[in-house]
């Protein structure tokens, strides 16, 4: 079992945290733009420089973080990224690849190059974040995006660190590669700590069940983005740990 205490998200329905109490939906639609003043509390100064993806699995990282009181910090901590993605960085990856063809590759974006892993903002964000935790992206097919939420409890239960942030980061599928199934763009990422917070709240208790399946409050999970809306509507108004 583990707990989440912090929520962190960007869809076309808008971005916040869980205590923002926003409704969190990845409905279609254009992503909002982002601005680094927006975001981060403190100064972000590699943000105008990172590609889309990068901005926005960072945006809804601080917003996770922010809700679970674990934004600021002075020292490394070991918290992990646990993340999945359908499309991951691609639309990086052919932008890239247009700087590549014209002159014999003379023309290659260094800059864009950086990015065409779709790890690269875990780099990103370990350095902002002061996250030393285990760290690493699961290629996720279209679906309830449940992948990197089940690794991430496995994780916990394992021992490799004791809080993780999961959550998932796509893109609109690249024009040139779109087709049926494919995932509206949003970013949702969790808190979860191993142990039950004695004394900051959190919104509820997870489970992987012998059947594969995650449960929360008792209560099958079967798409994550549903999860956050739950948990938006079972944090307890008055702050306090349930």
């Amino acid at each position: 079992m583990a707990f989440i205490t912090g929520v962190g998200w960007v869809s076309a329905s808008g971005m916040g945290c869980g205590r923002d109490r926003r409704w969190v939906d990845p409905v279609p639609g254009p992503l909002p733009l982002l601005s680094a003043r927006d975001i981060f509390r403190a100064p972000c100064h590699r943000f105008g420089r990172m590609d889309a993806f990068t901005r926005y699995s960072m945006a809804a990282i601080a917003f996770a973080l922010r809700d679970a009181g674990l934004e600021e910090w002075n020292q490394k901590r070991p918290i992990g990224i646990i993340a999945s993605s359908v499309n991951g960085c691609l639309d990086t990856d052919f932008r890239y690849y247009d700087t590549v063809i014209p002159k014999n590759g003379s023309l290659a974006s260094p800059h864009l190059f950086a990015y065409t892993l779709a790890s690269s903002f875990l780099g990103e964000a370990a350095i902002h974040f002061g996250l030393d935790g285990p760290s690493y992206v699961l290629s996720e097919r279209p679906g309830d995006h449940q992948m990197c939420l089940k690794t991430a409890l496995l994780s916990l239960s394992a021992g490799e660190c004791d809080t993780l942030l999961s959550g998932t980061s796509d893109l609109e599928c690249p024009t040139r590669l779109k087709g049926v199934g494919q995932p509206d763009a949003g970013f949702l990422y969790f808190v979860i700590k191993k142990e039950k917070p004695r004394t900051s709240p959190y919104y509820g208790m997870l489970k992987l069940n012998p059947s594969g399946e995650i449960s929360f409050q008792d209560g099958i999970i079967l798409n994550f983005w549903k999860l956050a809306s739950v948990c938006l509507r079972t944090f307890p108004p008055s702050g306090k740990t349930p």
